[in-house]
C-alpha cells in the first residue's frame, strides 16, 4: 500500500499541512484550515497545534496535528477524487492497524518497554539503596535512641549491621584512628575533641574498696551519636571492600 499521508500510530494523527497538499488544496492552509475546523472539531480533542520545521531552514510554521477520524471527515468534505482516495487509505490503514496480529504486536511492545521501565527502576533503586546504606538506613534505627553504649557493644551493633568485628579490634581500631588514648593512666578513654563532638562520654563510678577507701572508675561509651557514625563508618568500609 502506497502511503498517501503520513500516519503516527502512537498518537493516531496526521499532519494537516501534509492531508493540505495531499489533497491539493487551491486554497493557502492558512486560510483553508480555520474554515475546515468550522465543521465543530475541538481544539485539543481533535486537532492541537504544533510548529513545523521547513527543509530549506527557513522559519518554523504553525501545523496541526489532527485525529484520524477527522481526517477522515475533511476528505468526505472536499468531495474530489484526492479526497476520496486519502479517505479509503485511512480507513485501509485502520483495519491493517486493528487486526489481532496488530493488536498483539503492539502488547508486546507495550509490555517490552514496561519491562525496560521496570529495570530501570529497580535499577535506580539499587544504586539508591548502596547508597543510602551506609548513612540514612542505620540512622532511622538509631535516631531516637539517647542511651549509650559500651565499646563492646558498639562492635554487636556493627556486626549486626553487617560488618564483622570483635570488641578486641574494635579497641584496636579505635586507638590506631586516634579516637581512643593508646596508652598510659588513660588508656581507652577518649580524645577530648571527640568527647566534644558528642561521639563519647566518660561515665564515672564510686567504688569501694576492701579496705573501706573509695576509688572512681572510668568507662567510655559511645553516645547514640557515635553510634551512628561508627556503624556508618563501617558500612563505609564494608562497601568500599565490595566494590
Amino acid at each position: 500500500m502506497d502511503e498517501l499521508v503520513k500516519v503516527n500510530f502512537d498518537t493516531q494523527t496526521v499532519s494537516a499541512r501534509e492531508l493540505h497538499e495531499q489533497l491539493h488544496i487551491g486554497t493557502r492552509f492558512n486560510d483553508w484550515f480555520p474554515r475546515m475546523t468550522e465543521y465543530g472539531f475541538v481544539e485539543g480533542t481533535d486537532f492541537y497545534s504544533k510548529m513545523s520545521k521547513t527543509d530549506n531552514g527557513g522559519r518554523p510554521s504553525t501545523d496541526y496535528e489532527i485525529s484520524v477520524d477527522m481526517a477522515k471527515q475533511i476528505c468526505m468534505i472536499q468531495r474530489t477524487p484526492e479526497g476520496k482516495a486519502v479517505r479509503q487509505y485511512l480507513i485501509d490503514l485502520e483495519k491493517a492497524w486493528n487486526t489481532p496480529e496488530q493488536v498483539f504486536a503492539r502488547a508486546l511492545k507495550m509490555a517490552d518497554e514496561k519491562i525496560n521501565s521496570l529495570k530501570e527502576i529497580n535499577t535506580s533503586l539499587i544504586a539508591e539503596n548502596k547508597r543510602m546504606k551506609p548513612k540514612e538506613i542505620f540512622a532511622d534505627a538509631v535516631a531516637t535512641s539517647h542511651t549509650s553504649i559500651l565499646i563492646g557493644d558498639l562492635a554487636k551493633l556493627i556486626c549486626q549491621n553487617g560488618y564483622q568485628i570483635g570488641q578486641k579490634r574494635l579497641f584496636e581500631w579505635l586507638r590506631e584512628n586516634n579516637f581512643l588514648i593508646k596508652s598510659g593512666s588513660s588508656k581507652n578513654m577518649p580524645q577530648q575533641r571527640y568527647v566534644e563532638q558528642g561521639l563519647f562520654e566518660v561515665k564515672e563510678s564510686n567504688v569501694q574498696n576492701p579496705d573501706g577507701s573509695v576509688r572512681i572508675t572510668r568507662t567510655t561509651k559511645v553516645t547514640g551519636k557515635g553510634q551512628i557514625y561508627f556503624v556508618n563508618k563501617f558500612l563505609e568500609r564494608g562497601c568500599a571492600d565490595e566494590e
